[in-house]
């Protein structure tokens, strides 16, 4: 289908003639265009009613006249028969999928000019995203930046393939993109030709992307050779100048995570991870040290590395760049040009061995041993069996920092290791070094209300300008064998302007009181604020600390309902514990995992639990109904534009839908709502991803933002608040409302395939950052589905995986990064994830998506299915559990499950006014109005024209013989 878009001539001339823009004025009176269902179905019975009576009266006029006394005429009888055949077959196709193909082949509502402009506002920020979100991990005598207008040689063969972002989902056309090289002529650089020309002949090409069986990224590594290097290539690149450059990439991808070991791997070591040098980089850079006296290095890379290498002798200077995205190199080389100073902060903890966290050993795949299911991959001509798949988050809330901060620490004295610690960490979280020097203090604090002010000075005591970022986090009291507690916790963070040399700005840090509280999943089942001595500290890391304040809290409190919430919480994911000896500060070496977890047999409760056709419904408990008849309320979805979630009108609205229209709007909603014209709703596009537009079906592509890493390491929620505003007016003006995006899931382990589509390993900067874009967008018009919700922290058996984990660490770690965009960010559509909590499916887990989404944090809004390709993803199941929409182009409409029952009608019911009240709080009513749908022209002529043939071909065919006298 996609290739005949592309090519037919006919849907070309469709696609010019309908890509006018629209004018925003007013509101139509109808945005109801010519109903593909009806219109598909009424040609194929007109289709068919024709052919069969084409076909009877040729039969008839052979029996009578007998004219096919020739071969020639036999089997052009027979060629006409299997057009007519054809004919209704392609008709009968066209309705199989005609909400597929209504939506691929829409009108376009793209405005070119908008277009244009939007792009260009883009390009600019991702620029500037990149020279905020680029941290100097290393600076030896003062080496960078680099003289204006000098002469520089990059080496490595990424200085020619940069990894600018992922696959899968958060991909995006990179042609356009500035390259390394370019980026570094516009700074005013020159560059070594020959050597970028050595590298671009051993670069290979590079494959495309099957949208339909995503397997992470290309983790080869394609690093030419010491023997490549001919002896005069290096020599003129010493005469050319003596700074190199080198550029050391990793990439990741959607459906699998990083390789911990690369022995199936190009130029990879079987005892060697993906994340450290493999030994031809080793070669390569040591080639580069000894004939070079300038070196820096730029880490290509969104997951953590092993960068133990940068400390050598030889290694000058090191930034660190994520995936820059279209524009970014444009900031990396202004920034060693020194005419931007780099202020980014690390998102994550750079430890020397990747090993020494406790997820290493529970990352990947482990399987129950004695329970399988049947699947058909996508390409494969057989069902293949697969055995079930768990992954235990034994880690418990000692995720990244959380856990390097308090390994070290003497529960006694509160006292750090330092020596141990530093050999273990390399650069802590919220790291990043500056052109010049800043001083901070704290200058005030005070309670204000439910919240905590801290009031930071920051003065810049160096001789270049540049920003600074303040961070506030905070020490609880814990009490061994209590509950367990980071040694420091991120509270909040700001980021100044630009200060001269000087200069100081004063930054009003505030949180929440209740942030202070640990979730006691054990006796209070609550949020619980211990009695005690709370230390507020400034930080210029998650480690150094710069100054601090006390807080006391006089007595212990239980929050059962702290003041953002809705309704009172407590444990609602017992079941997800599982067998797990989750770790304990109390006992760091009798609980942390010194070997990789084994695959083990499932009992007979989880097996029974995860069999992918246990959809959790009592079908004889639910009551039958024979006919449900639409209401006759007259309004159309347009008079709720901007209306309250209570409003009593949208259970009259939603009461004029028919259960076919409820069943289609629910089971087809990939990339796109369906209009449903009862309501008035008009037909509405929704696309991928979190780095820029990316229409994987429809081939629509926007500017590729930096990778969320990069985002988040700016630590500046006004750049991802102007990026949640260019994003949405981007994606307005190719006529999209709705954004699958951001993404939220926690940097778990440095190995997962999609980190370079999250933010970070800690859920306060993932969720501000997720927050300030999806406020912005909103504002525009632009509905973002924060993603994926939840514990969707791996690749590998993402589909399916058993995730095992304690209350604690849910709500702690993995819930508040999307807990944030909805309670400050006022999110109005969710996306699910693949996985399971425990043995539930976490978008059919109503304990998720209605008691803590709905409930406790007060969603108002729809939830969506991740991408819908598994039987285990029921319908039926996810709108009785706080699912409101399929992702699928294909569909998945709810069963008689759902439509013959009056439980399942209610289910439909909410899912429809879910859906409807997100696209009513949207631009959708601007953008949509009735454009003639070209397909559907198409299709009608197309019938008549063969149609016509046929019946010309048959009646020249049958004709009576003249005799010959």
């Amino acid at each position: 289908m996609k290739t005949w878009k592309k090519t037919g001539f006919a849907f070309a001339v469709a696609s010019t003639l309908v890509s006018m823009p629209v004018a925003a004025d007013e509101y139509a009176k109808s945005y109801q265009s010519w109903d593909a269902t009806s219109m598909a179905k009424t040609t194929l019975i007109v289709a068919a009613i024709a052919v069969v009576a084409l076909l009877a009266a040729a039969i008839y006029r052979i029996v009578n006249h007998k004219p096919l006394k020739t071969l020639k005429s036999k089997i052009a009888m027979g060629l006409l028969s299997l057009l007519s055949i054809a004919i209704v077959g392609a008709n009968y196709a066209v309705n199989m999928f005609v909400n597929v193909i209504d939506t691929y082949f829409a009108p376009s509502y793209a405005d070119e000019g908008k277009i244009k402009d939007a792009e260009a506002v883009s390009k600019q920020l991702v620029t500037k995203i990149q020279e905020e979100g680029t941290v100097l991990l290393e600076n030896k005598n003062k080496t960078l930046p680099l003289e204006k207008s000098s002469k520089v040689n990059v080496f490595g063969i990424s200085s020619v393939a940069v990894t600018y972002g992922g696959s899968g989902s958060g991909a995006a056309d990179e042609s356009k993109n500035i390259n390394l090289q370019q980026g570094l002529e516009n700074a005013g650089f020159a560059v070594n030709a020959e050597l970028t020309d050595f590298y671009k002949e051993h670069l290979p090409k590079k494959e495309g992307t099957n949208i339909f069986s995503l397997n992470g990224g290309d983790y080869n590594i394609y690093e030419p050779s010491q023997d490549a290097y001919s002896e005069d290539l290096l020599k003129n690149a010493k005469a050319f100048s003596d700074t190199a450059l080198v550029v050391i990439s990793r990439n990741g991808g959607e459906g699998a995570d990083l390789p911990q070991s690369m022995k199936d791997y190009e130029n990879g070591q079987e005892d060697k991870h993906y994340l450290e040098l493999q030994d031809v980089e080793k070669d390569m850079l040591e080639t580069v040290k000894k004939n070079f006296d300038k070196v820096v290095v730029l880490v290509n890379s969104s997951n953590a590395m092993e960068l133990g290498f940068l400390e050598d002798e030889g290694v000058d200077a090191a930034l660190w760049i994520g995936g820059p995205g279209s524009t970014g190199l444009d900031g990396v080389a202004r920034i060693l040009s020194g005419e931007v100073n780099p202020s980014g902060r690390l998102v994550d903890t750079y430890a020397y061995d990747m090993a020494s966290a406790p997820t290493y050993y529970n990352t990947g795949d482990f399987s129950y041993t004695n329970i399988t299911y049947e699947n058909t991959p996508w390409g494969a001509k057989e069902p293949q069996t697969f055995n079930y798949k768990f992954v235990n988050y034994q880690e418990g809330i000692y995720v990244g920092y959380r856990y390097y901060e308090t390994r070290f620490v003497d529960n006694a004295t509160g006292q750090m290791d330092e020596a141990a610690y530093q050999k273990a960490v390399q650069y802590p979280f919220g790291y990043g070094l500056s052109y010049t020097n800043f001083k901070q203090e704290i200058t005030g604090m005070k309670e204000d209300g439910d919240e905590i002010e801290v009031t930071v000075k920051v003065t810049n005591t160096g001789d270049v300008a540049g920003k600074d970022v303040a961070q506030v986090y905070y020490t609880a009291p814990y009490t061994a064998g209590g509950i367990e507690k980071s040694h420091v916790v991120l509270a909040g963070f700001d980021k100044t302007e630009v200060l001269e040399p000087g200069k100081s700005e004063e930054l009003a840090i505030r949180f929440d009181r209740d942030d202070l509280a640990s979730y006691d999943d054990k006796t209070e089942k609550a949020y619980v604020l211990d009695a005690g001595n709370y230390d507020i500290k400034l930080m210029n890391n998650a480690h150094d600390v710069l100054d601090s304040k006390t807080y006391t809290v006089a007595q212990k409190e239980v929050r059962k309902q702290r003041t953002s919430d809705k309704a009172e919480v407590t444990n609602a994911f017992e079941y997800a514990v599982g067998d797990v000896k989750y770790v304990t500060r109390d006992d760091w070496e009798g609980t942390l995992p010194t070997e990789r977890t084994k695959d083990k047999e499932a009992t007979d409760a989880i097996a029974k639990e995860v069999e992918r056709t246990n959809f959790r419904i009592d079908a004889d408990a639910e009551t039958p109904v024979d006919k449900v008849e639409a209401e006759k309320n007259g309004l159309r979805l347009v008079d709720l534009v901007g209306a309250d979630y209570e409003d009593e009108r949208w259970d009259k609205l939603v009461a004029q839908m028919t259960v076919a229209e409820m069943t289609a709007l629910i089971g087809h909603g990939g990339y796109a709502t369906v209009a449903v014209k009862s309501v008035d709703k008009p037909a509405v596009v929704d696309l991928d991803g979190p780095a820029g537009i990316n229409g994987i079906f429809q081939g629509i592509k926007g500017i590729q933002y930096n990778s969320e890493v990069v985002v988040a390491s700016t630590w500046n929620t006004d750049l991802a608040e102007e990026m949640g505003d260019a994003f949405a007016k981007e994606a307005l003006a190719h006529g999209i409302v709705g954004l699958y995006a951001p993404a939220v899931n926690i940097h778990r382990s440095p190995f997962s395939g999609r980190n370079f589509e999250y933010y970070s390993e800690d859920p306060v900067v993932s969720g501000k950052m997720a927050s300030a874009l999806v406020k912005k967008a909103l504002e525009n018009g632009v509905y973002t589905f924060t993603k994926h919700f939840a514990l969707n922290d791996q690749e590998d058996n993402r589909e399916g995986v058993a995730t095992w984990s304690n209350e604690q660490a849910i709500r702690e770690v993995y819930l508040k990064a999307f807990e944030i965009p909805v309670k400050e960010g006022g999110a109005t559509a969710i996306m699910s994830s693949f996985n399971r909590i425990g043995t539930l499916w976490a978008g059919g887990n109503g304990d998720l998506l209605n008691t803590v989404l709905r409930d406790e944090w007060g969603f108002r809004g729809m939830v969506i299915t991740d991408f819908d390709g598994q039987n285990y993803m029921s319908p039926d199941q996810a709108i009785r559990n706080g699912g409101d929409l399929m992702l699928t182009p294909v569909g998945d409409d709810p069963t008689a499950l759902s439509t013959g029952t009056k439980e399942g009608v209610a289910a439909l019911r909410q899912a429809s006014k879910n859906i409807l009240y997100t696209i009513a709080h949207s631009a959708a009513f601007d953008i949509y109005k009735p454009k003639t749908k070209w397909w559907l022209v198409v299709l009608v002529t197309a019938n008549i024209a063969l149609i016509a043939l046929v019946g010309l071909g048959l009646v020249k065919l049958t004709a009576k013989k003249k005799e010959v006298a």
